[in-house]
């Protein structure tokens, strides 16, 4: 089999009512499979799939591994040239498979692509988690082609043309199994949030390619599991963050970047706690606290990255500025308008 569609499903039954129809339709007559992983849900997935999906392979596991984990496991089952990661909200275009797969095998240098990804209930905007492309700056931030912090731009064909990003959004990810598999696969420790970035950056740091291919687009809802705003997807993305920075950073940064950007999350956690929100404030501490209590587990892992970091050419998609300078003092909302000298 050539390419394998994995929707990673945590009790989605009613996501997968509304936009499974859309992916097994547009695989037909395809060198391809849609494959469900099912994340030890407890509502009527399971149920659904076998009667409305028979031919549909589920790959079943024994608990709740998370986003990254129940990729690992499910993945190191499928034998495929190409995976896809798709969330379970997300809708797609009839055609949107041929041009990622036309990219993937004309382009052997490049290790992952993703489609431009719209907002599912109002198409005319790009969708928060990923847009056109994803980026991040120098202190770790991440944003996109079409999205800067909270501010979603409407599409009107700005970022058409195919580009070098740093991430692909795990919400659509397209990746080579032998480039998966060959740096590890998703980080397990993450569970949730910053996994598919932490993916990239170890690609990008052994020099290869990441490419956002809007000839495909796909329609994602967004915030299936966790909502803008909850304390738990708070922890998540601020601890995921910090360990990301430690794992994958050249030696010559990794400490004062880290400095600064813990002390920038402690400025975004007064905020929290002056705007009256105790629950996202102890979040952030949290997420700190758990950081420094993992980065012993993790200095294997950024030995071995490091080596791979500290040898590497500067990568052109960080950002060398500050986007949150450039957000908040400089008033840039638009990634077209951004200053990449």
């Amino acid at each position: 089999m050539k390419t394998a569609v994995v929707i990673l499903n945590y009790n989605g039954a009613a996501l997968m009512e509304e936009f499974l129809p859309s992916v097994v339709h547009s695989v037909n007559e395809m060198d391809a499979e849609v494959i469900v992983a099912d994340n030890a849900s407890t509502d009527s997935s399971l149920e659904f799939l076998k009667k409305n999906y028979p031919n549909v392979r589920v790959i079943a596991l024994d608990k709740n591994y998370g986003f990254a984990e129940g990729y690992n496991k499910a993945l190191a089952q499928v034998d495929a040239e190409y995976f896809v990661l798709l969330n379970s909200d997300v809708e797609v275009d009839a055609e949107w498979l041929k041009p990622l797969e036309f990219f993937m095998d004309n382009n052997p240098d490049v290790a992952a692509c993703q489609p431009k990804i719209l907002y599912q209930k109002n198409d005319n905007y790009f969708e928060y988690a990923g847009a056109a492309g994803g980026f991040i700056d120098k202190y770790g931030y991440p944003f996109c082609r079409g999205r800067i912090f909270n501010y979603v731009e409407p599409d009107v064909g700005q970022y058409d043309e195919q580009k070098d990003v740093f991430w692909s959004s795990g919400a659509c990810l397209f990746i080579r199994k032998a480039d998966y598999m060959n740096v590890g696969g998703l980080d397990g420790d993450f569970f949730a949030h910053m996994e598919e970035i932490d993916l990239c950056w170890r690609l990008k740091n052994r020099g290869r390619r990441i490419v956002c291919i809007p000839s495909s687009v796909v329609y994602h809802v967004g915030g299936g599991t966790l909502a803008q705003g909850n304390p738990r997807k708070t922890f998540l993305n601020f601890r995921n963050n910090l360990l990301m920075l430690y794992k994958n950073l050249p030696s010559s940064k990794v400490n004062r970047t880290l400095f600064i950007r813990m002390v920038l999350d402690g400025l975004a956690a007064l905020l929290m706690l002056a705007k009256g929100d105790v629950q996202n404030f102890k979040s952030v501490y949290k997420a700190h606290t758990e950081f420094k209590a993992l980065k012993k587990k993790f200095a294997e892992k950024r030995e071995k990255e490091a080596a791979f970091a500290d040898s590497s050419a500067p990568i052109s998609e960080i950002y060398r500025h500050s986007i949150v300078a450039a957000y908040y003092i400089r008033g840039i909302k638009r990634f077209r308008n951004l200053n990449w000298k």
